[in-house]
């Protein structure tokens, strides 16, 4: 059980013991950023319950019951109805809510509610996972709460999320918070070079870019990446060295651009982490902690100019924006602005 995830090894233990025992809660919360294999556990400890052939020590991964609860066919389509309900596995025990964009509807919560009612079909349990929690719209939250107080003993709810203070807190007061660290940037290097094949210079640095996100490693497109850095890291040379604003609202039209649209927040994270590492090197000079390990004398030489009061101030301006877009905020200008206030 668990043998195919990397990383979280005291939390891998515990939920064997209390999978073992029989103490596992009814409603949990499974708390970590984004790509650290938070789902894959609460899919694997819902497998644990429907394997035909397991007496509570996990799931055998071979069985029909193991295979048909891995085995998701969710809708892609964006049309609203097809987010309003469950969905289910191939097998009928196992079922998940998803958000669409980024609501959670109430009506899958209904739907979750009717279903969590429900006997098992064929397993010893039924599980539910709602996956991006923090999407429940108000309605979905609190129509939720009334499953999670009174939970029937054959249901088990697993809420996953990486911002769990976005939840109702007498959601939180209900679950038993499982809080999953990033992945060790050592294993999660071996990983990517004996499981994906990644060259070694390559692994090495995309563990590193990844920041103990698995979900990341595997997404990232090295020579793309690597391209966008290159302009990125030029803005930087341009706010720290030359101090030029026509180049700076260049710069910002082109990380707002129509062909640009879906790279924006991924291009904000590479300039916040060339930033924290501008200001680790400022602070003690030291590349151990470094994202950027590849970037490690050019990092030196820009940090050697740089004030690390206003590389905090930058940081925490990068973030303000990024929790602003969530209201519609036109990028092109609340970009402009941002290149703006960092140019002081």
């Amino acid at each position: 059980m668990f043998d195919k995830l990397i990383g979280n090894d005291p939390i891998k233990a515990s939920l064997r013991r209390l999978i073992k025992k029989d103490h596992l809660p009814h409603s949990a919360l499974f708390v970590g950023r984004n790509g650290i294999g938070k789902k894959q556990f609460a899919l694997e400890l819902a497998r644990a319950f429907v394997c035909s052939k397991s007496d509570r020590d996990g799931s055998c991964e071979k069985c029909s019951s193991c295979i048909r609860a891995s085995k998701f066919n969710l809708p892609t389509s964006g049309k609203k109805e097809d987010y309003e309900r469950v969905q289910f596995s191939e097998h009928p025990d196992v079922g998940v809510v998803i958000p669409n964009k980024q609501t959670i509807y109430i009506d899958a919560i209904r739907n979750l509610e009717l279903e969590a009612n429900f006997r098992p079909y064929e397993a010893q349990a039924r599980v539910f996972i709602i996956d991006e929690a923090e999407k429940m719209s108000p309605q979905a939250s609190n129509a939720l709460l009334k499953n999670l107080e009174e939970p029937q003993k054959t249901t088990y709810i697993f809420l996953v999320t990486s911002r769990p203070a976005s939840l109702l807190s007498t959601i939180r007061s209900r679950c038993q918070t499982i809080r999953f660290a990033p992945i060790d940037t050592n294993e999660l290097e071996t990983f990517l070079f004996k499981e994906r094949n990644i060259p070694s210079g390559d692994s090495n640095l995309i563990a590193h870019l990844a920041e103990g996100s698995v979900g990341d490693a595997l997404n990232i497109d090295l020579e793309s990446f690597v391209e966008r850095r290159k302009k990125i890291f030029e803005v930087l040379e341009c706010l720290i060295w030359q101090h030029n604003y026509s180049n700076l609202l260049a710069a910002a039209e082109e990380l707002t651009d129509a062909k640009n649209k879906d790279r924006y927040i991924d291009n904000l994270k590479i300039l916040q982490s060339l930033i924290r590492d501008l200001w680790t090197l400022s602070q003690n000079n030291s590349s151990v902690h470094l994202t950027n390990i590849d970037l490690v004398n050019s990092l030196k030489s820009l940090a050697s100019k740089a004030r690390s009061t206003s590389l905090q101030i930058w940081l925490d301006e990068i973030e303000t924006l990024k929790k602003n877009l969530n209201f519609n905020l036109n990028r092109k200008i609340a970009t402009d602005a941002l290149f703006m206030k960092m140019a002081g």
